[in-house]
């Protein structure tokens, strides 16, 4: 689900004055500032705001807040609702479909909401679910990468790294750019949420990010 103008439901704590918008000054009054009732795209409080406004009513309906993860919260027994947060995408799971769908009813009554139906994208993350289960690739993000290093084209190999290869920081090779070489390597890194085979031969990489 994804919520609609969300930084425009969020409480202010604090006093925040903005000057007259232009088209809606007050005539006589031109040299006068107006108070923030609510958060506005832009304001600094905007983003803490919207999250507070969203724990207090998760709280509110009986989930509680992952002690590991503070943008997970689960209601019930044997979880059966579980609460993935990001901004304003929420992603809902859970062992009990009813359980689910009176959760959507509550938080429409609550928020501007659109129903974006089954995950199939998120953060960057192809979610493929079917009969036989639910499975995550990155084959879009992959092949950015394949790009970003100028290896378009290029034959595949069947390990991720070259066999025996040493790295030295003292090294007599022509140095590499040091900005594209670090921005390859974090993109890697997120590369291995989905494959967990690379996850040694990008370590092993990030040790000469210096």
């Amino acid at each position: 689900m994804d919520v609609k103008s969300t930084f425009l439901n969020d409480d202010l704590k604090e006093e925040v004055y903005v000057h007259q918008p232009s088209g809606f000054v007050i005539p006589g009054k031109e040299g006068k500032v107006v108070r923030l009732r609510k958060a506005l795209y832009g304001l600094r409080q905007a983003p803490r705001a919207w999250n507070a406004k969203l724990d207090s009513t998760m709280k509110g309906m009986g989930f509680e807040q992952s002690p590991h993860e503070a943008a997970i919260y689960w209601r019930g027994s044997g979880r059966k609702a579980l609460l993935g947060v990001y901004v304003d995408d929420l992603v809902i799971t859970g062992t009990e479909e009813v359980e689910i769908k009176a959760f959507k009813e509550k938080m429409r009554s609550t928020f501007q909401m659109s129903d974006l139906g089954p995950l199939s994208f998120y953060l960057g993350i192809e979610v493929h679910q079917d009969s036989s289960g639910t499975s995550l690739r990155q084959t879009a993000y992959a092949k950015r990468i394949v790009e970003l290093g100028g290896l378009t084209g290029c034959n595949p190999a069947h390990t991720p790294m070259e066999e025996r290869l040493r790295l030295s920081r003292e090294s007599t090779e022509e140095e590499v750019d040091a900005t594209q070489y670090r921005r390859i390597v974090g993109s890697l890194h997120y590369l291995v949420h989905t494959r967990p085979d690379l996850a040694f031969v990008v370590g092993y990489v990030s040790r000469f990010m210096q």
